[in-house]
């Protein structure tokens, strides 16, 4: 977004400075000429005057235009700087912006995933414990027989689970090996846990 100045006001502003410019010239100039008739020897005879470089009108001229063009000139650089402060700002406002969506599009996901993963472990708890009360329910001979089939850790971590008068009757009914391979792990499984 850029400021634009309107045309006549910027004109007419340029021509007050100029005036100004000149008058300040002009000015120094009547009391460096003042200055210089007080000084001057106060006998009868003439002196001689040595011409002494003075600030005219036509000198104030030829300034003026060179003050004006350094003064456009900075006002130029000003107009240029402001306007790519203003795209920057712009730039910024825009990536505040599209952060901002993306963090909340981040939370909405986040969200969705926790619920999600809530109700895939809701699922899965509600699948392990039908499943430990259907082996509660077997008679622990047939019980017995599946558990010596499964995986040391996976059996470990059903028996954690069933009653310990049910975990009892299916580990009394399997080999001595294989009930003692699990009996390890349900005992070892909480060793690694820190006290404090």
């Amino acid at each position: 977004m850029s400021v634009k100045h309107p045309a006549p006001a910027r004109g007419i502003l340029m021509f007050l400075i100029g005036l100004m410019i000149a008058s300040g010239v002009i000015r120094l100039g009547m009391s460096w000429s003042a200055a210089q008739a007080l000084t001057a020897p106060a006998s009868g005879t003439v002196a001689e005057v040595t011409p002494q470089p003075s600030l005219t009108a036509d000198t104030c001229t030829k300034t003026t235009p060179e003050v004006l063009a350094a003064f456009r000139e900075r006002e130029e650089l000003l107009t240029t700087r402001e306007f790519a402060a203003e795209e920057r700002i712009a730039a910024l406002s825009m990536a505040e912006d599209l952060i901002r969506k993306r963090l909340t599009e981040l939370e909405a996901a986040e969200a969705a995933l926790a619920e999600t993963l809530a109700r895939a472990d809701g699922a899965a708890e509600g699948d392990l414990t039908r499943l430990t009360s259907v082996y509660e329910a077997m008679k622990p001979k047939e019980a017995a027989a599946l558990f010596a089939t499964m995986d040391p850790q996976f059996a470990a971590g059903f028996l954690g689970r069933l009653r310990p008068e049910a975990a009892a009757a299916i580990l009394s009914g399997m080999e001595a090996q294989s009930a003692y391979a699990i009996s390890a792990i349900l005992a070892g499984r909480n060793a690694r846990v820190p006290t404090r």
